[in-house]
Parts: C-alpha cells; sequence; structure tokens
C-alpha cells in the first residue's frame, strides 16, 4: 500500500494552506474605494488595513508555539485556516472601521498560526527524501504566489461590484480547511526543533542575522507601496480603474513565480552577483512604475520589479541559511519574519511621512522607494566586491 505521504490527495492538502500565505493585502485594489467610506479616517490610516494583517502575522508567529504544545500541529494550523476565513470574510457584512481593522489584525494572526508550519512540516514527512523535499519546498514557494495571483484576479472582478466583495476572496479557505482535515494525518506529539537525542540545544543568533534582518526590514518597508500604492497611481494617472490595479497586481506575482523557481539556475549562473543585480532591477522597476502613463509600460515595469524581487529575496533567505548559527536556522528565520512583518506594517505610516516632502501624489511614494532601494544596491555592491575578494 503506498504511504500517506506518497499521495497526491496528502500532497495537495499539504501544500493548499500555502495559497493563503501572501493574500491577506490581496484587497489593496479596492482601498481607493474605501477612502469615501470612511470620510473621518485618513487615506494612511485606510491604507492600514492593507498592512495591518503583517502585524497580525507577527503575533501569530509568536503564539503558533506555544499553541503547538497545547493543541498540536494539526489543530493549531486548523485553528488558523478557520480564524483567516471568519476574519477574512468580515468587512463583507462590516460597516465600521475599527471592527474591520480588527477583523483584518485577526486575519494576520490566523495566517501566523500555520505559516511555518506551512515550510517546516515538508522536512517533517519528507525528511528521508532529499529529492522529494526539495520538490515538495519548490511547489511550496510556487502556491504562495499562486494564492496571491489567483486571489488579484478574483479581486479585479469584485471590485466593480463593490468595496465589500473584495473580501470575498477568503471564501477560499474553505476548501482548503476541508482538504487538510480529511487527508493530512498528524499526531498531536511533535518533536522540538533544536533537539538531539532528547537533550534541548539553546538557539543563538549573531551579527549576520541581526544584519539580514534590518536589511529585510528595509525591504519590505519599501517594497509594500507598490501593493497599496499602485491601484492610486494607477486611477491618478487614468491608466486604468481599482480592477485595472488587481489585474496588474495579479500580472506582478506570476512574474515571480517562474523566476521563483529558478533562482537556483541563476544563482548557479550569476553567484553573488544576483544579490546587487535584483536590487538594481528593483530600483529601475519602481523608478518606471512611478513615471509609467500607459498600461504597457505599467506592465514592463512590472516584470522589471518582480524579476528584481524574484533575485534579490531568496538570496536573502539562502543567505540566512549560510551565516545562522548551527542549529538556529529557526530562530534566525523567526526573528526575519518578524522584522519583515514589522516593516510592512509600518510601511503607510513611515512612506507617507516621508513622501509628504515630495507631494501627496502616490507616484511620490514610489520614488521614496526607488530612493530607498538604490541605498540597498549600494551596499549590495560593495557587499559583493567583499565577498568576491575574500573568495580570490
Amino acid at each position: 500500500m503506498k504511504p500517506v505521504k506518497d499521495k497526491l490527495s496528502f500532497k495537495i492538502s499539504l501544500l493548499s494552506i500555502s495559497l493563503f500565505l501572501m493574500i491577506a493585502p490581496q484587497i489593496s485594489a479596492a482601498l481607493p474605494l474605501m477612502y469615501h467610506a470612511f470620510p473621518g479616517v485618513s487615506q494612511s490610516g485606510v491604507e492600514t488595513l492593507s498592512t495591518i494583517p503583517n502585524f497580525g502575522i507577527m503575533v501569530g508567529l509568536f503564539i503558533s508555539p506555544f499553541l503547538i504544545r497545547i493543541l498540536g500541529q494539526k489543530s493549531t494550523i486548523l485553528t488558523g485556516l478557520v480564524i483567516t476565513l471568519l476574519a477574512g470574510t468580515f468587512p463583507i457584512y462590516a460597516t465600521s472601521f475599527t471592527p474591520i481593522l480588527i477583523s483584518r489584525f485577526l486575519l494576520g494572526a490566523g495566517i501566523g498560526l500555520f505559516n511555518s508550519l506551512a515550510v517546516s512540516l515538508i522536512p517533517h514527512f519528507y525528511i528521508d527524501n532529499e529529492e522529494e523535499r526539495a520538490s515538495m519546498l519548490g511547489f511550496q514557494n510556487v502556491m504562495s504566489s499562486i494564492g496571491a495571483a489567483v486571489s488579484s484576479f478574483l479581486v479585479s472582478y469584485l471590485v466593480t461590484i463593490s468595496w465589500h466583495a473584495a473580501f470575498a476572496i477568503y471564501f477560499l479557505v474553505i476548501p482548503a480547511l476541508i482538504l487538510f482535515t480529511l487527508f493530512v494525518p498528524l499526531k498531536k506529539e511533535t518533536t522540538q526543533s533544536g533537539s538531539q537525542n532528547g537533550v534541548k540545544q539553546k538557539q543563538s543568533i549573531n551579527g549576520k542575522v541581526v544584519l539580514i534582518a534590518v536589511l529585510m526590514f528595509f525591504i519590505f518597508m519599501l517594497y509594500l507601496p507598490m501593493s497599496y500604492k499602485l491601484p492610486t497611481m494607477i486611477v491618478e494617472n487614468s491608466i486604468g480603474t481599482t480592477s485595472t490595479a488587481a489585474m496588474v497586481a495579479g500580472f506582478s506575482t506570476l512574474v515571480g513565480i517562474p523566476i521563483g523557481a529558478s533562482f537556483g539556475f541563476f544563482f548557479k549562473k550569476l553567484h553573488d552577483m544576483i544579490f546587487p543585480l535584483g536590487f538594481l532591477l528593483v530600483t529601475l522597476g519602481f523608478l518606471l512604475t512611478a513615471y509609467s502613463q500607459n498600461l504597457a509600460i505599467l506592465l514592463l515595469s512590472m516584470v522589471i520589479t518582480g524579476v528584481g524581487f524574484g533575485f534579490a529575496v531568496p538570496y536573502m533567505y539562502n543567505w540566512l541559511g549560510w551565516v545562522a548559527p548551527q542549529n538556529s536556522v529557526n530562530l534566525a528565520t523567526t526573528i526575519v519574519l518578524v522584522m519583515v512583518n514589522i516593516g510592512c506594517f509600518i510601511s503607510p505610516t513611515v512612506m507617507g511621512s516621508l513622501s509628504s516632502f515630495l507631494g501627496s501624489e502616490a507616484k511620490n511614494t514610489l520614488l521614496v522607494s526607488a530612493i530607498g532601494f538604490a541605498i540597498i544596491t549600494a551596499y549590495a555592491i560593495v557587499h559583493y566586491i567583499k565577498v568576491h575578494k575574500l573568495h580570490k
């Protein structure tokens, strides 16, 4: 009889929860419609609805290990999926800003409960098959991008109905909830990470882990305006409607799928050069986006940005794996994920303040991001030169 982990139904069910790791901000295309729905709330305040889930994810990441000890891995994941479903769809019926803001935070917390498990369960099941493990991890990365792309395209239609309807994308959680319940067997007992021969080993971080965490904080704080400012810029520049913005967002996510899947190939060819090259492309992509006057140029800028981001961020996670202390990769990854979500959460406030010196147009926020990425590119070039000299 075929082992459970080799069954297609098991693999699909295990990977299905990764569809929702990047789904939280996909309602950004509805933000321009929501500015008028809450007249007492500033534009930056409304944009927080797109980013506060990241703060919730951070809280969920902290709670998850404790909940796993009490409920086990499967119950923790199912709890996260139920919270994601209920909190995600709440704005369909709600009209007041504060309850919607709370529901968006809870949405993030629900995703945070299963965020790390979506990745760590794959090595757990495929520990004795390196090729299968690598293949499943590759599919896991692609699934999160597919979830973001599908939800973006759905939102492009739903916003033509109303901004409330955009939140119906979170009903997509229901099939995954059913599949995971039926086809993924998990015992309540869990092995503690960082343990060896029954002895729990102390985890630690070093200066390079802190450096990577700080860089990732700025990278995502600077990158997120591409999510919540793009719809406004498209409307302001008469390129299209909020529906167009959602389609463009879905297109940009699709670009990242083949790039992410082929990262290993490009890294083999370019090695550490991929680090500065990635951020140079992101910088150019943001500049081109800010000055786009038609849909063709905008789509080109999305391709450039998507390729650059698809190069740069996987390199950062690879770098983290190289420099994290032995037996401390989980701790290092958690710290980086926390900093990423803090950066995403404060992005509207910080970027709004920085761009206010240039004017209120949405393109000015994208220009500030381009300047920030230019600085990171300069650092990446210095880093590459140092590494190159060290190898010589």
